[in-house]
């Protein structure tokens, strides 16, 4: 398996911060969510085509790929199918373009949307952002989150889908936490389409979900590096620290070192 980190846990960092790091701490890759102020990656200036040639020549002399491209493309929304679409279209394109093989997608935005999400019409965007990406090398993934998180659900969603461009994004988090699932049994429902991995810890104290850096919360990460070790997974593990969103979360030049130490040890 390889390893990157998500952009979400080092906000303030430049890019040349970023690669830094990755290349440094012997990281595989970098998952996009964002670069400064600019979260929607197809604008990201680095990736323009007039600059994407320097980008990709640091990238391959320091051996760093991007790992995935996240979006904020939300297959539940019915307010305006064109424009969620042409997102999901927008970041395929871009992903295609510099060779970033996963784009993240979600079916819900939070777990409390409950009955209000209509799961066959994700289904359908699913289906139709997959088939625009049968010929562009680019897996779309559909993260399990919200009521996805259920891995159930999720899995039933790709049965229907069933279009080879289509996965699914294990944040392994979100069914464990919230859903109360077994990591066995999650991985056991999407084994099949799983393509990429959020991987973070956690522990719920008096009632509060509080982050913790990896092996100091109670996720069973390790018995998930154990399953995917003895399956030879050869996707991407992200660390997802999500400091854009929680600014008191410990500093990404603590968490990222302790993190890849943390993984590569227990797997040797």
């Amino acid at each position: 398996m390889k390893f990157a980190f998500s952009t979400i846990g080092c906000p303030s960092w430049s890019w040349g911060e970023i690669l830094s790091a990755a290349h440094d701490l012997n990281y595989d890759g970098i998952e996009i969510r964002g670069l400064d102020k600019e979260l929607y990656a197809p604008r990201i200036g680095i990736f323009q085509p007039e600059q994407w040639p320097e980008t990709q020549k640091r990238l391959n002399a320091l051996g760093v790929s991007i790992s995935c491209l996240s979006s904020a493309c939300y297959l539940f929304d019915k307010t305006d199918r064109e424009a969620m679409l042409r997102t999901g279209r927008d970041y395929i394109d871009t992903a295609s373009r510099i060779g970033a093989p996963n784009i993240r997608v979600m079916g819900d935005e939070k777990a409390d949307l409950g009955d209000e999400v209509d799961i066959g019409y994700v289904a359908e965007n699913l289906q139709t952002l997959a088939a625009y990406a049968r010929d562009k090398n680019v897996q779309v993934l559909l993260e399990t989150n919200g009521i996805f998180a259920d891995t159930d659900i999720c899995a039933r969603v790709l049965q229907e889908v069933n279009e080879p461009q289509a996965g699914i994004l294990w944040d392994v988090h979100h069914p464990y936490r919230f859903m109360s699932e077994d990591v066995a049994q999650s991985y056991e429902n999407i084994r099949p389409w799983l393509r990429y991995l959020h991987m973070k810890d956690s522990q719920v104290i008096d009632g509060q979900l509080v982050y913790r850096m990896m092996g100091f919360g109670d996720v069973p990460n390790e018995k998930i590096l154990s399953m995917l070790k003895e399956d030879q997974f050869s996707g991407f593990v992200s660390l997802e620290w999500v400091k854009r969103w929680n600014k008191n979360l410990t500093e990404p030049d603590i968490v990222f070192p302790h993190f890849i130490n943390y993984v590569r040890d227990f797997l040797c």
